[in-house]
């Protein structure tokens, strides 16, 4: 769970690129979905950069789509919505072997390559992109709740993206005391920034685990179209309020290819200009989404 050194500085004020926090930088009451569906883990890989991160393999062999949406309703920077689609991953030289890479998690560097990670508040782009490296970007989203179900959709520029369902699991009684580990890549460089969050937690596996997913053909996700993806989730989660803590600390490392890469991947550029808006684009509108779904 979180090191000894956050409690050491708990309280204490820290200002980076012009946000103030105060430490630690975290986040309550803030409820969260989240949802695995299994693809093919060859393709999987295709999606991940460098030659150090690997797709985590599940039992049957194949990887990982996680979907994780957070509704942060208290921050150092205000509420805003957190869209995290990602691959499960191992971090070293060769892929890690399976079930060991599920049990030995700090061994094999096991956490998630964020693949996108589309956010409500151009603030939230600024901290997260340019101290942690996090492909943020700013987009429509919302966060609806009903007492049988949880949902999420994700647009941008006027063109659907990304929509998912779950059935709303029983009661929230399973306690949650996690740590992970968010792998990205910002400056052509491999970033690795980590949290620790707790809930309670409504959990329902394999058979239980109902959800849907809707994937468009914009640009940021229709790679994820062709990865072979099981429309049915094997886990699904909703926590009605978590408690997290994003560590100050991260690592980062030069990433390396056979060839001389051709092209700059996004960089400090896309940072710079960013102002400290707390202020969201309008809830998604786009209604016929069924025709994308997974």
């Amino acid at each position: 769970m979180p090191p000894k050194r956050i409690k050491r500085y708990t309280g204490r004020y820290a200002l980076v690129d012009g946000i103030p926090y105060q430490m630690p930088v975290s986040s309550s009451r803030s409820p969260a979905l989240m949802a695995g569906f299994s693809c093919d883990w060859e393709k999987a890989n295709e999606l991940l950069p460098g030659n150090e991160i690997h797709a985590l393999k599940l039992p049957n062999g194949r990887a990982a789509l996680l979907i994780t949406v957070i509704n942060y309703l208290n921050t150092s920077i205000g509420k805003y919505i957190e869209y995290s689609i990602a691959i499960a991953c191992t971090h070293g030289s060769q892929p890690a072997p399976r079930f060991l890479n599920s049990l030995l998690l700090g061994h094999y560097g096991t956490g998630q390559y964020i693949l996108d990670l589309p956010v409500s508040s151009e603030i939230s782009v600024k901290g997260g992109k340019g101290i942690w490296g996090m492909p943020k970007h700013q987009a429509n989203l919302d966060f609806l709740e009903t007492p049988e179900h949880v949902s999420s959709q994700y647009e941008k520029d006027g063109q659907f993206a990304f929509r998912i369902e779950i059935d709303k699991p029983q009661s929230p009684s399973i306690k949650m005391k996690l740590g992970a580990t968010n792998y990205c890549r910002f400056r052509n460089m491999l970033m690795a920034s980590y949290i620790y969050f707790e809930s309670k937690a409504g959990i329902n596996l394999f058979g239980k685990a109902k959800g849907k997913l809707f994937i468009g053909d914009h640009p940021r996700v229709a790679s994820l179209r062709h990865i072979d993806l099981n429309p049915d989730p094997f886990f699904t989660t909703f926590m009605p309020e978590t408690n997290g803590i994003l560590d100050d600390h991260f690592q980062c490392w030069f990433m390396t290819y056979e060839d001389p890469p051709e092209s700059m991947p996004e960089g400090l550029e896309s940072v710079y200009p960013l102002g400290f808006s707390e202020e969201w684009l309008p809830a998604p509108s786009i209604s016929n989404y069924e025709k994308f779904r997974i």
